[in-house]
């Protein structure tokens, strides 16, 4: 049974409204600080401390606990990062004296590079889906779009039949902060989505009344004739995965890394991709540019007959590799 969340404090519920009302977060963010927040109320609750008289003693105690709980650093510094906006917000609109944030450093997080599946592994995936039945056209619907404009996964079950412009191959995403962006896609999304609303497809699942007018705008539909939800879209790409053996590497995060891994193999500007994934930064698609870059170097020692030393070749020739290989990995 999951833990049941406590109610929050009035001065808590009041900054997830201003970051909602006035900062336009999405609902998954208000959701994942509002139990950040409860666990951190609850733990000051326990030790008597009200939230204007916190210390930086106090504060550090806490991420001690947390770090003590095995909780990794990404997940220690959203905490901090709900935290410190909770004390921000009450010095400046709830008059509390000081703000115990100010010099806690946030958790150090390693930067992991994405781990993006090769070409002819997506499409062993998109493959693994087969048959005219709606639930199928609707499937491979699904993983055609996910690779072809690198959603995220709450984007696409979000997506509206009026956000789709099949002509002219483009659809409008709202993606993190409700900010909306345009995103092509290729012919075989295309003829893929066409499916999925033709006859056969999207009109099946149509019920005879909609539970919800949001349900009747919805692209994808569930067998229920109800708007998919993420988990719904998750189990569309891990049955697909499973299908052919790739269960553990898969995920629909994995297609999206995959859409911008692809884009800069294959000579996309950086920028062009940050504004495809809708990254506000342009460091947080950087990120993408390392995994390219490896690609390249993977190519090069395969294909260049100088990239790495061969059996029976003289030991200055090797030498010479062996350095070259050194300066690969600088």
């Amino acid at each position: 049974m999951a833990r049941r969340i406590a109610p929050l404090s009035i001065d808590a519920e009041e900054y997830l409204t201003y970051l909602a009302i006035e900062r336009g977060r999405a609902a998954n963010s208000i959701s994942s600080y509002r139990h950040d927040l409860a666990n951190y109320e609850e733990f000051l609750a326990e030790r008597g401390v009200a939230l204007r008289d916190v210390t930086p003693k106090v504060l550090e105690e806490y991420l001690g606990m947390l770090r003590a709980a095995g909780l990794s650093p990404a997940t220690r510094a959203r905490a901090l990062v709900a935290i410190r906006g909770l004390h921000g917000f009450g010095v400046d609109e709830r008059g509390m004296p000081t703000d115990p944030t100010e010099d806690v450093e946030r958790p150090s997080i390693p930067k992991s590079v994405p781990k993006a599946l090769s070409e002819e592994e997506i499409t062993l995936v998109i493959g693994a889906v087969v048959g005219s039945d709606p639930r199928a056209i609707r499937d491979r619907a699904i993983l055609e779009l996910l690779y072809a404009s690198g959603l995220r996964i709450s984007e696409l079950v979000g997506l509206s039949l009026s956000d789709l412009d099949l002509d002219d191959r483009l659809l409008r995403a709202f993606g993190k902060g409700s900010k909306e962006r345009l995103v092509p896609f290729g012919r075989p999304a295309a003829a893929a989505l066409a499916e999925w609303l033709g006859r056969s497809g999207r009109p099946l699942l149509v019920p005879a009344q909609f539970a919800r007018r949001d349900d009747a705008e919805a692209l994808f539909l569930s067998l229920r004739g109800r708007r998919m939800t993420r988990q719904g879209a998750w189990t569309v790409v891990r049955q697909a995965a499973e299908a052919v053996g790739l269960e553990d590497r898969v995920t629909p995060h994995v297609f999206r890394h995959s859409f911008a891994t692809h884009l800069l193999d294959h000579g996309a500007d950086v920028r062009v991709v940050q504004e495809l994934l809708g990254h506000a930064s342009i460091t947080t698609t950087q990120i993408y540019t390392k995994v390219s870059q490896e690609h390249l170097h993977r190519v090069y020692r395969a294909a260049h007959p100088r990239a790495a030393a061969r059996r029976g070749q003289a030991g200055r020739i090797g030498a010479t590799l062996a350095t070259e290989e050194n300066d690969e990995h600088l």
